[in-house]
């Protein structure tokens, strides 16, 4: 049986982990033993890579913020973003920034706000209704939206959030799709549903004869899912005890902002697997990881017809109970506006950066779904993967081609567990 396996390009590496390459020229790639191997993850270099960060965020804040500085204020604001990190010196460059976001470019604007976003969630309220009042960037203009129904002003605003809303799509002109709008009227003009029968998505009705990784995930993303797979004939993938696979899966990101915009959550809804990858990327490491696409992404590793299709049959494709449930489309609008570079991976980012956080020791991403690694403080060699169970799993149920579903089951304030799937197995 032949699967497909490859080196991720460069062009699927983020910032963040290109600038932490940058620094510590970290050799990351799998030794010839059967062990995979992330030197990163010794404890020598686990405290190196803290001190940089440190030392980056001091010496880069430390500039005036200038538009010859917006480089170096984004390089710190991205290490405090994955450090989860704030100091009263960090707090007052932050204000200092947000007092002036107004004359920043849309890229510093846009960083600032995947920062304030998780970190400052109740504290620029004016600065951030000012600048959607102001901004013509829809993207920038919906992450101004999402602060706000963050920290529960959007009603306060309402009024004046949808006429500018309108200005813009008139701006654009009626026959332009704005996808960021469309996700934005679902939340300020929401349809009275409620979930439909998550039963209906694991049917052998729903995408018959298909291998399906299912992530099962809480509405707040704080709380880990759960992740399983089923075959392709239908049957759910089970361990050699005979009882149902099933690995923690975090489906949270390090801005926690919706899944729609770019380094948001994983958006909830249908992405296509297209097969098994090694990730060149520090944060990633060096374990199996799935390949994934969203509807509508451009890719350089899967030719647009096959995007294209996912997308113009997303409805289609989904149960009658669920095809006018707005959630579900999540998936679809990121990829129509943009989103990329979603996968399924382990990790090798230091979980203590997350201690005190309730998906400990799980760690968020840039938007993928992620599962628990670890790794040994001393020789960096790969002590537990359910990543690597995952593939297994995913190679059993008849290998990585096919889809994969991201579920929001409810709301409850815990970890997704077997318990609360076993209902829908039925």
């Amino acid at each position: 049986m032949h699967f497909l396996f490859y080196i991720v390009p460069m062009t699927r590496a983020k910032v963040l982990i290109a600038f932490i390459l940058i620094i510590f020229c970290l050799d990351i790639a799998a030794q010839n033993d059967a062990i995979p191997f992330a030197k990163q993850t010794t404890k020598e270099n686990r405290a190196k890579e803290y001190r940089n960060l440190i030392n980056n965020i001091s010496s880069n804040l430390s500039l005036p913020l200038t538009d010859s500085t917006e480089e170096n204020w984004q390089s710190a604001l991205d290490a405090i973003i994955l450090l989860n990190y704030r100091t009263s010196f960090i707090d007052a460059r932050i204000h200092t920034a947000m007092d002036s976001v107004a004359n920043r470019s849309l890229a510093f604007q846009k960083a600032l706000l995947q920062l304030v976003y998780p970190l400052y969630p109740k504290d620029f309220v004016l600065q951030i209704v000012s600048l959607a009042k102001e901004t013509n960037d829809s993207k920038l203009f919906a992450m101004c939206c999402e602060y706000l129904f963050l920290n529960g002003y959007a009603d306060t605003y309402k009024t004046v959030l949808l006429k500018r809303m309108d200005e813009m799509q008139q701006k654009a002109g009626p026959a332009t799709e704005i996808p960021f709008f469309a996700m934005l009227k679902n939340k300020f003009l929401p349809a009275v549903t409620k979930c439909p029968p998550v039963g209906d998505l694991l049917s052998n009705t729903f995408l018959p004869g298909e291998m399906v990784v299912y992530s099962f995930q809480r509405k707040n993303r704080n709380y880990p899912g759960l992740v399983m797979v089923r075959s392709k004939d239908g049957s759910f993938i089970k361990d050699a005890s005979g009882k149902y696979f099933v690995v923690p899966q975090l489906a949270r990101s390090c801005t926690n902002m919706p899944g729609y915009l770019s380094n948001g959550n994983t958006p909830q809804g249908i992405f296509k697997v297209f097969g098994f990858a090694v990730s060149q990327g520090s944060f990633i490491g060096p374990t199996t990881n799935i390949q994934m696409v969203l509807p509508y992404e451009q890719s350089a590793d899967v030719s647009d017809s096959v995007t294209r299709s996912l997308g113009d049959n997303y409805r289609f494709l989904l149960p009658a109970s669920w095809k006018s449930y707005r959630p579900f489309f999540e998936a679809y609008y990121a990829g129509k506006a943009g989103r990329s570079e979603i996968i399924a991976h382990g990790t090798t980012v230091n979980p203590a950066y997350y201690a005190k956080q309730p998906y400990y020791p799980l760690t968020p991403t840039q938007g993928c779904l992620c599962t628990k690694e670890i790794w040994s403080a001393v020789d960096g060699k790969r002590m537990e993967s359910d990543q690597q169970k995952l593939v297994d799993a995913v190679v059993k149920a008849g290998g990585a081609n096919g889809y994969c579903v991201v579920i929001e089951i409810d709301d409850q304030q815990k970890p997704v567990s077997l318990k609360d799937i076993s209902p829908f197995l039925k």
